[in-house]
């Protein structure tokens, strides 16, 4: 049944009719890319959102909580601790006491964590690589830009309540 509600395309302005199909090729981007790094990591024992976490410690180079990882990548609170305790079980992770919260660890990468992030990173260095050479390095950064922006106007809201 169709959304009586909601305008054909030919109804849209040309600049919503654009953010619509920039935002669809987004979701589209996203489950491709996260299918795509599960590949690429799993000869090392990971998934995309393990590799994400560790990411997100080793590219700020401390320690961090589990809201700060959730910050850093752009994910849930609960989504970054439910990774975060299967790397602790896998090793690549240690919890370390907060002096700030102890309620609320630090997690750093363990020796065999840094191993297995700096293989992933390798492996992907040389697909970003391989993905850059066909496109233009305008085209790259135009993009870079056009989703940043995108973000810097983009909030979560805090309930469904505040949904319009």
């Amino acid at each position: 049944m169709m959304n009586d509600t909601y305008p054909p395309p030919s109804e849209l302005s040309a600049d919503t009719q654009a953010m619509t199909d920039l935002t669809l090729t987004v979701f589209r981007v996203h489950g491709a890319l996260l299918q795509w790094g599960d590949k690429l990591v799993e000869p090392l024992g990971l998934t995309s959102a393990r590799w994400q976490m560790l990411g997100a410690i080793a590219l700020t180079g401390k320690a961090l909580t589990a809201p700060q990882v959730a910050e850093v990548m752009g994910v849930t609170r609960q989504g970054a601790q439910k990774q975060l305790n299967l790397l602790l079980e896998l090793g690549l992770l240690e919890s370390c006491a907060n002096p700030s919260h102890r309620r609320s660890p630090l997690y750093a990468l363990t020796p065999r964590g840094d191993q297995i992030y700096r293989k992933a990173e390798a492996l992907w260095v040389s697909k970003a690589a391989e993905f850059a050479a066909g496109m233009s390095l305008a085209q790259l950064q135009t993009a870079t830009t056009t989703l940043g922006a995108m973000l810097s106007h983009l909030t979560l809201p805090s309930s469904p309540k505040d949904l319009p």
